[in-house]
């Protein structure tokens, strides 16, 4: 599985970039949001990707931040009817945080607006995530702790790795569980825990 590409870009269009890494050229299909940040870049840049393998067709995905990655991931696993294209269509139709907002407020209208998404579609996110996954109400949680109060690393990283760890199939009170657990047994060494570690960490120990 290919996770990141690191090299040289040497095309860019609005929907896919091309990397030079080693002197192989590397396709990636990307959401707008991603082309914004990269396009123009010069020197070497990275970029997180997502290997999508079918029947037919082996395809990357790149994303310049997790959190277009991760939503990515989420709305292809975890939403019916939803695939690559589709969810590239969403992160090009707006931010990751106005869609996470979207979503909390059941703004149907909102979300119905992206191109290609269409009023049933947007419903079909909105239940899905809510009823059968429990993101929402860990972005929820999110937003509430962050509402008042200066953002705290903690924290985000804590919500980082629940999410990531729903969208690797745990239940949301058990992702919740095992990330608190994890950060009481890291005492004092908590401030210092990263995403990453907290998911292998889990994964370890399921």
């Amino acid at each position: 599985m290919i996770s990141h590409l690191r090299g040289q870009l040497v095309e860019a269009l609005p929907n896919q970039l091309v990397i030079e890494c080693n002197g192989v050229g590397y396709r990636c299909f990307i959401p707008l949001t991603t082309y914004d940040k990269l396009a123009g870049a010069t020197g070497e840049v990275k970029l997180l990707t997502h290997y999508h393998v079918t029947e037919h067709d082996h395809t990357l995905y790149g994303f310049a931040t997790s959190e277009e990655r991760d939503l990515f991931k989420l709305l292809i696993d975890r939403v019916s009817g939803i695939g690559p294209k589709m969810a590239l269509a969403v992160l090009s139709g707006m931010p990751v945080s106005n869609f996470k907002d979207n979503v909390i407020r059941n703004d149907i209208a909102a979300l119905s607006k992206i191109n290609g998404v269409g009023k049933k579609t947007a419903e079909r996110i909105v239940l899905e995530l809510k009823d059968k996954v429990g993101i929402v109400s860990t972005w929820q949680a999110a937003q509430s702790s962050t509402a008042s109060l200066a953002p705290d690393p903690t924290q985000a990283v804590q919500t980082d790795a629940v999410l990531a760890l729903i969208t690797l199939g745990f239940k949301q009170t058990e992702a919740q569980k095992t990330v608190q657990d994890l950060m009481k047994k890291a005492g004092a060494e908590a401030d210092k825990m990263t995403v990453d570690k907290l998911i292998r960490d889990a994964l370890r120990g399921m």
